[in-house]
């Protein structure tokens, strides 16, 4: 089958369709301005001082309005550490989506000893330290220690996916299908997010409310959802960078001798199955006792995290693969990022 004619992103627009609300956080604006101002050319100034360029890609891309669509309700003060988060997944993934797996050890180990307290952000050696030393500060005057070490177990989940991934790259291997569903559930790093809606709703659930299977499904399967929407939305960006090897439409690719097309109408028929199971479980929800209306809102949360990404995701160009440079221009970019982060003072 050619794919001279077909554009993923008619596909995104089209036939990727959530049931759900979709809010917008009022205060998206001023943290966008935060963002911009304080942050990315403030506080964080130096990881790009020299490449205005790279400064405004990271304006462009509206972290806070991303987290906007997923924290549509959250007040002002609430909001913040939760831009913050969003503006540190990118930094992060940049940082490292071209280093060593093992190198990746060092900062795993030390971005988790990070938020559980253990270390300083000035004992551990790493670019992004300050920033989550100031997400720990904010997160715990909004939720208890407890709710932060899940939230960091979580973080810790993105990590090990960001190792997997960079050992399939560096390899030049492609995992089977449900692997490579299985290691993006983690670095896709929604876990993370899901856990701080109790920021934004006050409302702290108990371990054993987290530990259900049912709320653990619906995670996984928010984790999904969101996978396989972006794995269509990068692909174009992905073949340029070499980073087809974890991209869920290039392992079906790969593992069924398919078109680009097919693979990501394959693609869709898995996410629609993964819907099916959400709305099936959000609607058929077990008594939860007393925490039950707070775990239905919980979920209601989570279904606006999936349409709000689409919204959102669907209008920028850091996500809009057929509005990234050709694949030359694009690893000249890539190259021109600033030393080893072990070299930074």
């Amino acid at each position: 089958m050619s794919n001279e004619n077909f554009n993923p992103l008619d596909l995104l627009t089209n036939k990727f369709r959530y049931p759900f609300p979709t809010l917008k956080n009022p205060h998206a604006d001023e943290l966008q301005q935060i963002t911009e101002n304080h942050w990315i050319d403030g506080e964080y100034l130096w990881l790009y001082k020299n490449n205005p360029e790279i400064r405004k890609k990271y304006k462009k891309t509206l972290t806070a309005h991303i987290a906007a669509q997923w924290f549509p309700t959250a007040p002002i003060e609430r909001f913040k550490p939760i831009c913050r988060l969003m503006l540190w997944t990118l930094y992060n993934d940049d940082l490292y989506e071209e280093e060593k797996p093992e190198n990746i050890e060092y900062v795993h180990a030390q971005s988790i000893a990070i938020l559980n307290g253990e270390i300083s952000a000035w004992q551990s050696g790493i670019p992004l330290g300050n920033m989550l030393a100031s997400l720990r500060e904010e997160l715990l005057q909004f939720i208890p220690q407890e709710s932060v070490l899940r939230f960091s177990r979580m973080i810790s989940r993105y990590f090990d996916g960001l190792k997997t991934e960079l050992e399939y790259k560096r390899n030049k291997k492609f995992p089977t299908v449900a692997d490579c569903i299985a290691l993006r559930e983690d670095s896709i790093c929604l876990y993370p997010f899901l856990q701080l809606t109790e920021v934004e709703t006050g409302i702290i659930l108990p371990p054993e409310i987290h530990e259900h299977p049912v709320v653990r499904r619906l995670q996984a399967l928010a984790c999904h959802l969101v996978t396989f929407f972006n794995e269509v939305q990068s692909v174009v960006k992905d073949e340029a960078t070499g980073s087809i090897y974890y991209n869920i439409v290039k392992v079906i690719q790969n593992e069924r001798g398919m078109s680009l097309e097919e693979a990501c109408l394959e693609d869709l028929r898995l996410h629609n199955e993964d819907l099916k199971e959400f709305v099936t479980l959000q609607a058929s929800l077990p008594d939860f006792g007393i925490w039950h209306e707070a775990v239905v809102n919980w979920v209601h949360y989570m279904s606006m995290v999936l349409s709000g990404w689409k919204n959102i995701s669907t209008k920028l160009a850091r996500y809009n693969a057929m509005e990234f440079p050709n694949a030359e221009e694009l690893r000249d970019k890539l190259n021109k990022r600033f030393p080893e982060p072990r070299e930074i003072n």
